[in-house]
This record gives structure tokens, C-alpha cells and sequence, in this order.
């Protein structure tokens, strides 16, 4: 009887970590394939962001050229004023649509935490 106890005990053993390494195995694909996704999303945002901002600096400073031509004679520091606070007008509302989109963003990795919460509330339950 001894013999025949312990072969299923030694078989459930296996079975049961044959089972945590599946687990493991699937979430951290899971977790690999989020984190490939995360890395392209903030390139692809950083190239943007990147490209936005030079060619907005080249369009201000031509800008800023071109209404200082146009009213040197008469009102340059006036004209000067007025384009300073309306870059600075621009560049407040662009903080707040960065950060409206930082709030819409879902949170990295979202779904391998689920996922593991998701686990360990059936590991916890009693059977």
C-alpha cells in the first residue's frame, strides 16, 4: 500500500507544477506582448512629439518674424507682446489635452494584472 501512495501523491506533484509553469508561461507572454505594444505606443508618440515640436518652433519663429516686420514702424513691442502671449496661451492648452490624454491612457500592463488578480482569487478560494 505504501508503493501505490506514493505514486499518486508524486503524480499530482507533477501534475500541479506542470500546471503553475503553464500559468507562468501564458502570463508572461501576456506580459511580453503588452510591454512590445507599451514600447512601440511611446515611440511612435516621441517621434511624433519630436516632429510637432521642430516644425511648430520653425512656424513661431517665422511667425514671430513676419508680425514684427509688419508693425516695426509702429507698434513692434506691442506686436512682440501680443505674439509672447499667445504662444504662451498655445502652449497652456496643449498642457491640458497632454494631460486629459494622460488620464484617458489605460494603465500599462493592465491586463496581466488582471490576469494574476484574477489567479490568485482562485488559488485563495476553498474547494
Amino acid at each position: 500500500m505504501k508503493g501505490s501512495a506514493e505514486p499518486g501523491f508524486l503524480d499530482a506533484l507533477r501534475g500541479a507544477g506542470a500546471t503553475l509553469i503553464e500559468i507562468g508561461s501564458a502570463r508572461a507572454a501576456l506580459f511580453a506582448v503588452e510591454l512590445a505594444e507599451e514600447i512601440e505606443r511611446r515611440k511612435r508618440s516621441m517621434l511624433l512629439a519630436a516632429c510637432a515640436a521642430a516644425l511648430l518652433h520653425i512656424a513661431l519663429v517665422l511667425a514671430t518674424f513676419l508680425v514684427a516686420a509688419i508693425f516695426w514702424d509702429s507698434y513692434r513691442v506691442a506686436a512682440i507682446a501680443a505674439m509672447a502671449v499667445t504662444y504662451a496661451l498655445c502652449a497652456g492648452a496643449i498642457v491640458l489635452v497632454l494631460r486629459a490624454d494622460a488620464s484617458r491612457r489605460p494603465a500599462p500592463f493592465a491586463s496581466t494584472i488582471a490576469e494574476f488578480e484574477h489567479d490568485l482569487r482562485l488559488l485563495r478560494t476553498p474547494r
